[in-house]
């Protein structure tokens, strides 16, 4: 055999009891498991690992990724790879990278630079065709940029067929009901994406221009989604105002179109929602106990993360990123947005009047522009003696709308009773731009298991690592993943349940974990002792009947 883990607990992924076993590899499959009660002698192989009282688990799925471009543009992604992350599910929140044509990939790369980077145009990045990408998008079809991870990546990528990029080349940028014939093109994408190796699609339904499909428009992709046994992945309409009426909405989606539900990011934040998780928890039991199939994902964090202009009101985006732009030169129009944002609560700020004191800036694409980072728009508009709409609206003008943002609008009580939950996943949300991203990026999987389990007790090690692998590999439906078992993939995680934490603060972002040592994928160790190796072992994940 390839490879031995000695002497290791084994959290087998299932949330049984954990048990001491050495563990063999060969051909990137888990060849033997043997528990230090069996009799017999012990697996033998060309190397062996001392555990030394180290954990041993299935690796982590991010239900919840956005790494659809940093995956090709940066091999090491230790920021992945070091939380023990072996799986990634891209495509999220509707908008991504395929399917595409030449227009629309202009577009999508405009409307999410603040997600992904790799915006057209502009001098504000240095690379030879001054985008930050030293890539080229070689892809068009979700089969493409599949096949395209497939010459090697960090980790392991499932993808989403994003509803929002669809509707682009459909529809494009129009608020209004899709034509006949529009909707048999967008039923066609969605099948050829499936059909290609997407597991499912996701939605942005507080993001242009998937937010302009009404309940039929989507009851007919869901029908699509179902009838090749993907799930579906809405961000819904509101987390704020109007959170449990989205959820039930998407709830009633999946009952009438007998497609499986994920919900993205399943908090309950704002004012308007404070303590108010069991509201939402009691729906979703009473949707399973009538035979709904539902599983959600969370973040260990209270505040979140998005684009600035994602806060406009929906007509704002009406006509794409160029349009935007138009509009917030327009002083007629800027000052309706600012009305809007300030008294009515945009549906882009699910509902609620923007408080410009939670908004703090963590990214701008222009780096002239970075005195705002690190600060609330009401921190430097005050300073600036400047009105904080005007403040905004000028920030999106001049880095052409690329500027990130963290929202401090979390309820902690929230997270941790959702976080309980039996169809409870872990997905990070992580956006990697920026001068100072939200530490989730590179925490939440080393802190459901330090802060979470063995700090506060929210759950066992063992029910933790089980949110964190099994279920989502369920999801996914990938049998041979998301356990430790004989004949499942050797994507593994070796950590210290003692030590294992996140290094990562909101002060300084980017710090790795402590406690994980060893992650393999494959059976080949693309962390080892703590550093990554060279090995890129990930390729895409696809669909499965």
């Amino acid at each position: 055999m390839d490879l031995v883990i000695r002497d290791a607990r084994v959290i087998d992924g299932t949330g049984g009891p954990s048990y001491r076993a050495d563990v063999a590899l060969d051909g990137g499959r888990i060849a033997a498991i043997h528990p230090e009660t069996a009799s017999g002698p012990r697996p033998s192989a060309a190397r062996a690992l001392q555990a030394h009282g180290l954990a041993l688990s299935p690796g982590f799925i991010d239900m919840h990724a956005h790494s659809d471009l940093a995956l090709l543009r940066d091999p090491d992604h230790s920021a992945k790879a070091a939380q023990g992350v072996t799986l990634e599910v891209l495509g999220q929140d509707g908008l991504s990278y395929a399917p595409v044509d030449d227009r629309t990939l202009a577009e999508v790369r405009s409307a999410i630079a603040g997600w992904n980077g790799g915006a057209p145009g502009g001098a504000r990045r240095d690379d030879d065709d001054g985008d930050g990408v030293d890539f080229d998008f070689d892809w068009r079809t979700v089969g493409e940029y599949l096949d395209r991870l497939d010459r090697g990546i960090a980790v392991n990528a499932a993808y989403l067929v994003p509803q929002g990029s669809v509707r682009m080349l459909a529809v494009g940028w129009d608020d209004r009901p899709a034509t006949e014939a529009e909707l048999t093109r967008m039923r066609q994408l969605v099948a050829e994406g499936l059909e290609q190796g997407a597991v499912g699609m996701s939605s942005g339904l507080t993001y242009p221009p998937g937010m302009y499909a009404d309940l039929a428009e989507l009851a007919e992709l869901c029908r699509v989604v179902a009838r090749h046994g993907g799930y579906y992945c809405p961000h819904h309409r509101s987390y704020g105002a109007g959170a449990l009426q989205a959820y039930q909405e998407m709830i009633n989606l999946a009952r009438d179109t007998g497609c499986a539900l994920h919900l993205a990011h399943a908090v309950m934040n704002f004012g308007v929602n404070e303590g108010r998780a069991p509201e939402l928890l009691a729906l979703l039991d009473d949707a399973l106990a009538r035979g709904a199939d539902i599983t959600l994902d969370t973040y260990p964090y209270t505040p979140g993360c998005t684009t600035l202009v994602a806060l406009l009101p929906g007509w704002a985006h009406e006509g794409g990123p160029e349009a935007v732009l138009a509009r917030l030169k327009d002083e007629t129009t800027a000052a309706r947005i600012g009305r809007c944002l300030r008294e009515q609560g945009s549906d882009g700020c699910h509902g609620v009047p923007v408080e410009w004191d939670t908004v703090e800036i963590s990214g701008v694409g222009d780096p002239a522009l970075s005195s705002w980072v690190g600060r609330t728009v009401a921190d430097t508009a005050g300073r600036r003696g400047e009105d904080p709409w005007e403040a905004v609206r000028g920030l999106l003008i001049e880095d052409r709308l690329g500027s990130t943002i963290l929202q401090h609008v979390g309820h902690e009580e929230n997270v941790r009773a959702i976080m309980r939950h039996r169809v409870h996943t872990g997905g990070s949300d992580g956006i990697l731009q920026g001068d100072k991203p939200h530490p989730r990026a590179y925490g939440t999987f080393p802190r459901y298991l330090g802060r979470y389990a063995r700090e506060l007790g929210i759950l066992s090690l063992e029910e933790a690592v089980a949110h964190l692998t099994s279920r989502p590999a369920a999801r996914l439906r990938l049998p041979d993943r998301g356990l430790v078992r004989e004949g499942c993939r050797a994507d593994l995680v070796l950590f210290d349940p003692d030590t294992v934490a996140d290094g990562a603060r909101f002060d300084e972002p980017r710090v790795l974990p402590s406690g994980i040592p060893h992650v393999l994928i494959d059976g080949r160790f693309v962390i080892r002792d703590g550093r990554r190796t060279h090995v890129l072992a990930g390729r895409s994940v696809r669909r499965t009947r």
